[in-house]
This record gives C-alpha cells, structure tokens and sequence, in this order.
C-alpha cells in the first residue's frame, strides 16, 4: 500500500489518503498526457477556496487522460457537521446522474433485440397505450382551464431516452395545471415500487405531445420500468449484474448498506437560509428502483462507468456496448422538428443524445469542450463528461444543490486550461 501511495504522491492533498475503494484505472503524471501539474495546481487552489469560504462542504474530483487517471483529489468535508472529512471513498447520491446508467441497460437490451427504440412503450406497460395530452387556455377573464385531448401517437422508448415523451418532473419551469396535477399525485415520494409507479404515471396527462418537445422529466424512471419488463428483472438486480458486477463498480447501488453509511457525503445549511437542503434518504432498505434519480456511487465507480464509454463500451476486457452503440447514444436525437421547451438543460451549442447531451460544436456554449463530447449532472451537484477528441474524463462529486452549475462550469474552465496539447 505504501508503494502505491507512493506512486500517486501527486495525487494527494491536505495529507488525505487518495486511494480509490473502487479499482483504480492505470496511473500516470498529468505531464505523461500533455497536461500540466502547475495548471492543476489551480483547481486545487479554487476547490480549497470553496471549501475555506462556506460555500462548499467538500468535493471529490478524478479526471482521467488517454485511459489514466491523472488527477484524484477530495477537498473539504465529507460532513461537515461531524467534522467528517471527504476522502475518494465518500459515496454521493447521484440523482440524475442515474440516468446514463439507466440508459446503458436500455440499449444493453436493444443490442440483444431484446427492446426497440421505435416500440411503443405501451408494449412493456400498457398503460401507457392511450394517454391524454394537458392544453392549458385561458379565457376572455382571465380565467384558464385545462382541456385533455388525445395524444398523436404513442411514446416510444427513444422518447424516454431523449426526454421527448411529453412526461414532465412537475417542478422545473414555470408552474401550470399539469405539473400541479403531477405534485397532487405524489409523483414525488419515494415510497412506490417502480411497476406501481409507472401505473400511477400513465393516468397523468402528458406536458406535450410525445416526439414533438425536449422536457426533462420521468422518462428514465419508466424506461427502467421498461428495462424490467423487457429483462425479466428488477432494476436493482439487472445493472447490478450486467453493469456494476462486469466494471467492478462496488460503491453503486440504490441503497447504503449499513457497514458503509459512514461514508455517505451530506450536504451542509444553505448561507443566506441556514437551511440544509433535504436529500432523500438511501440508509433504509430500497423499494423504489427509481431509474431518474435512486443511485448513489463514489467518484471512482462513476468514473470506471464513464471510462467504459470513452473507451467504446469496454473496460478492462469487461465488454458492455458496443463501440458503434455508444457513438449513436452519443449523437444529437434532438433534431430540428423537435423543440427545445421552455427548459431545456442541455444548454446552448448543445443536443441531446440517447441519455445525455452532446456538444454541437465549438463555439455557441457557455463553457469549454470539444465537439462530440457529452455530460450529464445530478440535483445535488454531481457531474461528469467524456470528451472523446481530447481522450479526457472528468468526473465531480459534490452533495451541494445550491451553486451546482457555478462549480461544473468552473470545473470545465480549470481542466482545460491544464491540457498542453
């Protein structure tokens, strides 16, 4: 152990121990793949001035380079209540950083003709058959009311993979009837179990007409209801087996078994409120497989997973997609007939793949990239992307909801900076 700590001297911080917990990719020095440990040092720099400001509890975060890990560094507190520090080995609630997963084992399916994206979901959840579409109007007075009208045609499970299947989350946006109509329902609770819960789902209107507009919603919560039906398997046991098992991905599951909840990152008391945002709790036994937002990981599980698709589907002999699949997952399928919505998170210079979004080009974004590459995030401030030009692999993990999108962007500006060449 010695030796290996050793080995990844670079790697350390504040005197924290940075060895993974889940199997470590190759080592190698930033300079080793065009990238600069001076350049570095100014990430260090700005994570330790988060944490030393109030603004951050803590955060871990592990990039790799041409399939070697470069840098793995935890800044701060894993609790910051109990004095807990972060270490690598902290383990996050994803959150929305689930979907990709969820998405994987979709098309693990579709590759074993197991699933198609052009059948209807109704085919694996007939409830799903006949859905009505919320229209909102408003009248002479002032006064609105919400008409339900027959949806055009049925949701496919590319929808659910695009988040074009019109289902919406009821919180994001401004509110109407149909999201409020969503919040009534408890759409929201963790106590379902999944089939019951895509049963309760397709008695709701949809936002939109399927196929016609970008919402971000429940889709990946019933395409892993549909993962189940199509694998004859409950979602916990099919990535757990097909995915978790293969990548040595000990860390994820949807639940913290009692011998590691000692490592669970908590979020720490808003500064302006004093309140401490309310994160669900993955201590007690899972019920409620919820392929949205029900996974908890470390950065280093996350990132064997993300290295998997940079490197085409594979990891270390352990094959999941196929190289072709993950280039297609990877493409924008969100094309000009269909619109953008009134939230779309992508962002501008963006598309949205089959579980993620894809950068379009160069230029247009807020932040830096490479065309092609493609990221997803979670609530409480989880983040990675694979940038498949630069060979490059990021992965962050924060449990921090209130100034997320400030620290990805950061994140994007301090490791490019880093990369000579």
């Amino acid at each position: 152990m010695q030796s290996l700590i050793r080995s990844l001297s670079f790697l350390t911080l504040a005197g924290a121990a940075v060895l993974l917990h889940a199997a470590p990719l190759p080592q190698a020095s930033p300079e080793e793949v065009s990238m600069s440990s001076e350049r570095l040092g100014r990430l260090d720099a700005a994570m330790q001035k988060a944490v030393d400001s109030g603004e951050l509890p803590g955060a871990v975060v592990l990039i790799a380079r041409d399939g070697q890990l470069v840098y793995a560094k935890s800044f701060g507190w894993q609790d910051r209540d109990k004095k807990i520090p972060m270490t690598n080995d902290s383990i996050f609630r994803l959150y929305s950083m689930t979907k990709p997963i969820v998405s994987v084992a979709a098309m693990m399916l579709v590759e074993e003709g197991r699933l198609g994206l052009q059948e209807p979901v109704s085919k694996y959840i007939p409830e799903f058959k006949e859905m009505k579409v919320g229209v909102e109007s408003t009248d002479a007075d002032g006064k609105s009311s919400l008409n339900l009208v027959d949806a055009k045609r049925q949701i496919t499970v590319q929808d659910l993979l695009r988040h074009t299947s019109g289902l919406t989350y009821g919180v994001l946006g401004k509110p109407n009837a149909v999201k409020k109509m969503y919040n009534d329902a408890g759409i929201f609770s963790q106590k379902w179990l999944l089939a019951d819960f895509a049963r309760a789902l397709a008695k709701l209107p949809l936002q939109f007409q399927p196929g016609t507009t970008w919402e971000y919603g429940h889709s990946s919560d019933v395409l892993g209801r549909v993962v189940e039906v199509a694998s004859g398997q409950t979602l916990d046991l099919f990535l757990a087996k097909r995915i978790f098992e293969p990548l040595k991905m000990v860390d994820t599951a949807f639940q913290v078994p009692a011998e590691k909840q000692d490592r669970i990152a908590q979020p720490m008391p808003d500064v302006y409120t004093g309140k401490t945002p309310e994160l669900i709790d993955v201590t007690q036994p899972a019920t409620f497989f919820a392929g949205g937002h029900g996974l908890v990981s470390t950065a280093g599980d996350y990132l064997r997973f993300a290295q998997m698709l940079a490197n085409g589907g594979e990891l270390e002999g352990a094959r999941i997609l196929g190289p072709r699949t993950v280039e297609y997952m990877s493409s924008d399928h969100v094309n000009s007939q269909i619109d953008k919505g009134p939230t779309y998170l992508p962002g501008p210079g963006h598309g949205f793949g089959l579980g993620f979004a894809t950068r379009l080009d160069r230029g247009q974004s807020e932040w830096p990239g490479s065309p092609g590459d493609y990221y997803w995030a979670g609530y409480a401030g989880t983040y990675f992307w694979v940038d498949p030009e630069e060979d490059l692999v990021p992965v962050l993990m924060t449990q921090e909801p209130l100034r997320r999108q400030f620290y990805r962007v950061q994140l994007r500006n301090l490791v490019y900076q880093a990369i000579l060449k």
